[in-house]
């Protein structure tokens, strides 16, 4: 841990650089050969984990700002040591750690013990989080699968890296709401929860904590899961 303006932040480099050092050591020495699908070029779906977030993203804060009357205001500007130093790193480190080498690995031996395994750890990851609630923790178990999906949209890991950082990085930096619990130093909006219970608001969790987000995630997952469903039925067509 070090501390940035007086506020204790999780040294997310320093995992970045061990999980990306444990990566290369299976790649290269332990499984020579293994493609990741991390060290390619991102051009191409990077820019479609973008777009995906912000739908996603944007459709429930507008969903929240209709039915719960979340209101934003302009704040004091984007936190861009945050950025830097939490955001940033935290998107990458955690793509390679729950959809990288172990998952890819376990995927290829049993699809849904894949899945299962990295979409729970990943939610287990969060359970110490601040304000964390019953369906926040419902809501990162469906991220896991969702962005699991993402990966095998591709089978490359830059899908999955764009919908994680532009997640978070809307959720909190830029509309003002907390992120997992984590609340931005400043931010370039500020939300104003309205009216409604936490589960719907997402309270002190942030959006992550509302069941729209569930919805969302939902949707976003059948969308992932019907279009690997009709590539796996073009493959079969092909073969």
């Amino acid at each position: 841990m070090f501390v940035v303006a007086g506020r204790v932040l999780p040294m997310q480099w320093a995992a970045l650089l061990s999980v990306t050092f444990a990566t290369l050591v299976c790649i290269r020495i332990l499984d020579p050969g293994w493609r990741i699908g991390f060290f390619v070029n991102p051009l191409r779906e990077f820019p479609l984990g973008v777009a995906f977030a912000i739908l996603l993203i944007g459709s429930c804060d507008l969903v929240l700002m209709l039915v719960a009357h979340v209101r934003h205001t302009r704040n004091d500007g984007l936190p861009w040591l945050e950025l830097a130093t939490v955001f940033l790193p935290a998107a990458f480190h955690e793509e390679l750690a729950f959809r990288g080498y172990l998952f890819q690995k376990l995927r290829a031996w049993n699809r849904i013990a894949g899945f299962a395994f990295s979409s729970l750890l990943f939610a287990m990851l969060h359970l110490r989080n601040h304000a964390i609630t019953i369906v926040a923790i419902a809501n990162i178990a469906l991220a896991g699968i969702l962005l699991a999906l993402a990966y095998e949209r591709y089978e490359r890991l830059w899908f999955p890296i764009g919908i994680h950082l532009t997640w978070n990085l809307l959720s909190g930096p830029i509309l003002g709401y907390p992120v997992s619990g984590f609340v931005s130093h400043s931010t370039l909006l500020t939300t104003t929860l309205g009216r409604g219970p936490s589960w719907i608001t997402g309270g002190a969790f942030g959006i992550e904590g509302s069941v729209v987000i569930t919805i969302a995630e939902i949707v976003g997952i059948f969308a992932l899961q019907s279009q690997a469903a009709r590539q796996g039925g073009k493959r079969r067509e092909t073969s």
